[in-house]
C-alpha cells in the first residue's frame, strides 16, 4: 500500500481506502505544507492525516494545469471533452456508494441524503454540461459587403476553484462540469475539513482518462493555499463558494495579481413569505426543508420566516409538526437519520453562541436550542418567534438549525422586511394568488425566488446572488458564460478573384 493510501472503517464496519496526498498532474504526490487531521464530527474523533499544499504546491499544480491546456487540452475535440465529462459520470456512479459514505463520515451529513441527493445531483450535473461541450458556437456578424466577421467563444485557460465544505462533491460539480466542458483546466482547493471524497474524485477523473493536468485538486486552509491559488498570476479566473468575508478577499488577490475573471457564490439571509392565503400545511413543510436541510448548514438557507399575523399560530403549529416528523437526528449512517452533526466545534460554538444572543435580543426560544447528545456536534432543530428583523439572529448568518419568524401585516410590509438585508441569494413566497406571486418574486431583490416550494434545483436554471451574495450564475446554459471568453475575428475580404 503506498503512503498515500490510507484504510479507514466506516460505522458500518465497512473498509475504505481513502487517498490522503495531492492530485496534481494526474498523480497523488506528498504535499509540503502542514499535515491536518480531518474529523468525524459524529463523533469528534480523527479519521486521518491529509497533506495540504504550500507555495510550491500550488505553483506545481497551476503550471501542470497551464502547461496542459496550452499544449493538450485546447486541441482536444469537443465532442471528446463532452465524451471524458460523461465517462467520469459514469465512474461516479459505479463508485456512488463510496462517494456518499465519504461525505458523510467527513461532513456528518446524512448517508442516505449524500446519496440520494449530493452525489446522483452531482452525476446529474455532469451529465447536462457533458452535453453541451460540442455546442458552444459563436455567431457569424453581417457588417459590411466586404467584410466577414465572426465571434469565437474560448476557454479561459486555468481555473481556480475554491469550494465550502457543506457540499464537498456537489460544489465541487457546479464548477468542474462547466469548467471541463468548455475546455478549461481547473485546479480545486477542497475545504481542509472535507477533502476526502474530493480525493477520491481525483481518482476517478484519472481513471476516465482525462489528459494530465486538466483536473488538479490540493488541499490547505485557506489563508495559505487558497491565497497562493487566488494570487497566481497563470490563474485566469477564481471561482469560489464561501463567506462573504472570503469572498472580499480573494477579489482583493484578483486585483493585486492579474485582474483574474470572478465568480463568487457567498452568504445568505433568505427570507421565506408565508402570505395569509397560503396553503399552510404545504408551507410548513417546505419552510422546514427550507431551513433545516442539510442542518441549516446552506448558503440558502431560508433562516427567516416571515409570515402573516393571521395565521401565525396556525403556521406554527404545522411548521413545529413537520420539524418533529422530518428531522430525525442520529448517527449519519443510520438509516431514518435527516439531521447528523454540525461540522465542526468552531460551528456548534458559534451556533449555540447565536442561540443565546436570540434570547438575550429579545426572540422567544420556541423550541430547540440546545447540544442533542452528549457526544458529536450535534444541535437541535432550533425556532425563534416573536423575531424583529433588525435582530443579529435575523441578520447575520448563523449557517445552522436556526430559524427566526417574525409577522407582517401588508404584503408591502413583507416585501419590505425580505429586502432588510445585505444578502440577496434567495427567498420563498408562499401564496395561492398568482398576481401576489409574481409581485413579491419580482420585487424581492435576490437570485432565486420559489413560490409554493423551495430549495429545489436543476441542472438547467442557473443559481447565483444580488447584493453581498455575490455574483456569477452556476448551472445551465448561463454557467457556459463564467468559463468563456468572447473574441471577435474580423476578415477584410480582397479581391483575390474568388
Amino acid at each position: 500500500m503506498s503512503a498515500d493510501l490510507q484504510t479507514i472503517t466506516l460505522p458500518t464496519g465497512k473498509k475504505l481506502e481513502v487517498h490522503t496526498h495531492l492530485f496534481i498532474n494526474n498523480e497523488f504526490v506528498p504535499g509540503h505544507g502542514p499535515l491536518i487531521e480531518t474529523i468525524n464530527p459524529a463523533t469528534e474523533e480523527v479519521i486521518c492525516a491529509v497533506h495540504s499544499a504550500d507555495e510550491s504546491d500550488v505553483n506545481a499544480a497551476v503550471e501542470a494545469a497551464d502547461k496542459c491546456f496550452n499544449e493538450v487540452w485546447r486541441k482536444v475535440a469537443p465532442a471528446e471533452k463532452g465524451r471524458l465529462v460523461n465517462k467520469l459520470a459514469d465512474l461516479m456512479e459505479r463508485d456512488k456508494e463510496e462517494l456518499a459514505a465519504l461525505d458523510a463520515l467527513d461532513n456528518g451529513k446524512a448517508y442516505t441524503v449524500a446519496r440520494d441527493i449530493d452525489i446522483t445531483e452531482s452525476i446529474g450535473c455532469f451529465r447536462y454540461f457533458a452535453g453541451w461541450a460540442d455546442k458552444i458556437h459563436g455567431k457569424t456578424i453581417d457588417t459590411v459587403a466586404d467584410r466577414w466577421c465572426y465571434t469565437r467563444h474560448e476557454a479561459l485557460g486555468v481555473v481556480g476553484a475554491v469550494i465550502p465544505w457543506n457540499y464537498p462533491i456537489m460544489m465541487a460539480a457546479w464548477k468542474f462540469a462547466p469548467a471541463l466542458a468548455t475546455g478549461n483546466c481547473v485546479v480545486m482547493k477542497t475545504s481542509e475539513l472535507t477533502p476526502l471524497s474530493m480525493l477520491k474524485f481525483a481518482a476517478l477523473a484519472k481513471e476516465a482518462g482525462f489528459p494530465a493536468g486538466v483536473v488538479n485538486i490540493i488541499t490547505g486552509y485557506g489563508h495559505t493555499t487558497g491565497n497562493f491559488l487566488a494570487n497566481h498570476k497563470l490563474v485566469s479566473k477564481m471561482a469560489f463558494t464561501g463567506s462573504t468575508g472570503t469572498g472580499r478577499k480573494i477579489m482583493e488577490s484578483s486585483s493585486a495579481s492579474n485582474l483574474k475573471k470572478l465568480q463568487l457564490e457567498l452568504g445568505g439571509k433568505s427570507a421565506q413569505v408565508v402570505c395569509a392565503d397560503a396553503d399552510l400545511e404545504n408551507a410548513a413543510v417546505m419552510a422546514c426543508g427550507g431551513i433545516f436541510n442539510n442542518h441549516g448548514q446552506s448558503c440558502n438557507a431560508g433562516s427567516r420566516i416571515l409570515v402573516h399575523s393571521s395565521v401565525l399560530d396556525k403556521f406554527l403549529e404545522l411548521f413545529v409538526k413537520a420539524t418533529d416528523e422530518t428531522i430525525i437526528l442520529g448517527d449519519p449512517f443510520a438509516e431514518e437519520t435527516y439531521q447528523g452533526p454540525q461540522i465542526s466545534k468552531g460551528q456548534f460554538d458559534k451556533i449555540l453562541n447565536y442561540i443565546k444572543i436570540g434570547q438575550e435580543e429579545g426572540a422567544t426560544l420556541y423550541k430547540g436550542g440546545k447540544r442533542w447528545g452528549e457526544k458529536g456536534y450535534f444541535i437541535e432543530p432550533t425556532i425563534f418567534i416573536n423575531c424583529k428583523n433588525n435582530m443579529r439572529i435575523m441578520q447575520e448568518e448563523i449557517f445552522g438549525p436556526v430559524v427566526g419568524i417574525a409577522t407582517f401585516e401588508t404584503i408591502d410590509e413583507a416585501i419590505a422586511m425580505a429586502n432588510d438585508s445585505s444578502y440577496g441569494l434567495a427567498g420563498g413566497v408562499y401564496t395561492s394568488s398568482v398576481d401576489t406571486a409574481i409581485r413579491v418574486s419580482n420585487e424581492i431583490k435576490a437570485g432565486t425566488v420559489w413560490v409554493n416550494t423551495y430549495d429545489i434545483f436543476d441542472q438547467s436554471t442557473p443559481f447565483g446572488g444580488y447584493k453581498q451574495s455575490g455574483f456569477g450564475k452556476e448551472l445551465g446554459k448561463y454557467a457556459l458564460q463564467e468559463y468563456t471568453q468572447v473574441k471577435v475575428v474580423k476578415f477584410q475580404l480582397l479581391n483575390t478573384g474568388l
